[in-house]
């Protein structure tokens, strides 16, 4: 069946999500040591991440919500040091305002300027970004994260909710994503076609379990997906059509 739509991952997908973690632990950082410095004392950036470790552990009920995780993180490190609910708020909004400071992939923006003007694009992510405050929402219908949804990827019901507000069959929409378990067979178990971004071109981590199957496009980038899907179609008049 021809591509209607595509789905599209996120973190590690459109920008590499280690520095632009890393930033926003340095801030969070800075901005603990001159604002709650009793706090900063006992959970400097390593153990602060060994609490966030040990806060998911021990919460797997939070596991689709990140933003939930470092938030209870933050209440268990701050409290008992005498900082309250406002000073957990603010250590958040420091926190995320620069988890959104993104830098994408060169090649994330002039391919989704190409894949928007022919396909609805639609957001799909386990991660808690915010595509306006990043400034990428105009290519997109709409978003879907996990922590709204309230399941994450490989869960089919994510993808399912996705075809469903896009009024598609499964097997209309492309997902697109890095990750071989969430992405591509969390993907092709709800009945969607997937495109592996793949930008280390490695191999298909799952080829010798012939019940995992892979992905319908192996690309080593986005602009790559864009000749997949639109420069073979140009002359065949069939954007989106895959065997």
């Amino acid at each position: 069946m021809q591509i209607r739509a595509i789905s599209l991952d996120l973190d590690d997908t459109l920008w590499p999500i280690a520095p632009v973690m890393l930033r926003a632990e340095q801030r969070l950082d800075a901005w603990l040591k001159t604002h709650c410095p009793r706090a900063a004392e006992h959970y400097p950036m390593v153990a602060m991440r060994v609490l966030r470790d040990r806060v998911a552990g021990e919460n797997p009920h939070l596991a689709h919500d990140f933003t939930a995780q470092r938030r209870l993180t933050l209440t268990t490190a701050l409290a008992p040091h005498g900082y309250d609910a406002a000073h957990v708020d603010a250590a958040f909004a420091e926190f995320y305002a620069a988890r959104n400071q993104v830098e994408c992939y060169a090649d994330a923006l002039p391919a989704l300027e190409q894949l928007a003007a022919r396909f609805p694009l639609v957001a799909l992510s386990n991660g808690n970004a915010d595509l306006d405050q990043i400034g990428l929402s105009r290519f997109f219908q709409f978003s879907i994260s996990a922590r709204d949804f309230g399941a994450a990827k490989p869960a089919p019901q994510i993808f399912h909710a996705a075809c469903e507000r896009l009024g598609l069959p499964p097997e209309a929409v492309l997902h697109v994503g890095d990750d071989p378990q969430m992405d591509i067979i969390g993907a092709r178990a709800a009945g969607l076609r997937s495109a592996w971004i793949n930008r280390s071109q490695a191999l298909w981590p799952h080829s010798h379990s012939p019940d995992l199957i892979g992905p319908d496009l192996n690309v080593r980038d986005l602009l790559e997906l864009v000749d997949a899907l639109i420069t073979p179609a140009v002359n065949a008049s069939n954007p989106g059509a895959l065997a």
